[in-house]
């Protein structure tokens, strides 16, 4: 089981520079696409999409308006990043490297939701990650 996304499992990590364009817009991170389609209007879109670093878009997107539909589509929002972040034939190659490991986005602060804290969580992230690396198998 991989249980952590740092050291030479971060480029699992949404965290990790994984650049990928989607409708135009160049993304540094599935950070700043995750947290930029949050976003209820255009300004604030692409003021997350070109922050500095993810960890300003993260905190840009816990300031903004969420889009009314958010909590129905974030996993596929995710799931469509993820995606695209493993066309990259680097990072594939490192997902598949994995092999058949469970993939569990441990962490402290508290995350239950993409990932696992103190043994707690339904780690989304994890969970999507592997969906991802099984449709790259089968593509293969």
């Amino acid at each position: 089981m991989i249980d952590r996304f740092d050291g030479e499992y971060f480029f699992l990590s949404n965290f990790s520079a994984s650049p990928f364009r989607i409708n135009y817009v160049l993304f540094p991170t599935m950070e700043h696409y995750f947290q930029a389609n949050k976003a209820d209007n255009q300004n604030d879109y692409l003021h997350i999409a070109y922050a500095h670093a993810p960890g300003e878009a993260k905190r840009l997107g816990r300031k903004i308006q969420l889009r009314p539909d958010w909590e129905k589509i974030k996993d596929n929002v995710m799931l469509t990043g993820l995606r695209k972040k493993f066309e990259d034939p680097e990072l594939r190659s490192l997902l598949l490297a994995t092999g058949d490991e469970e993939l569990v986005e441990g962490n402290y602060w508290g995350d239950t939701y993409w990932g696992v804290c103190n043994g707690v969580g339904q780690n989304k992230l994890g969970k999507l990650l592997m969906q991802v690396r099984e449709e790259i198998k089968n593509n293969a």
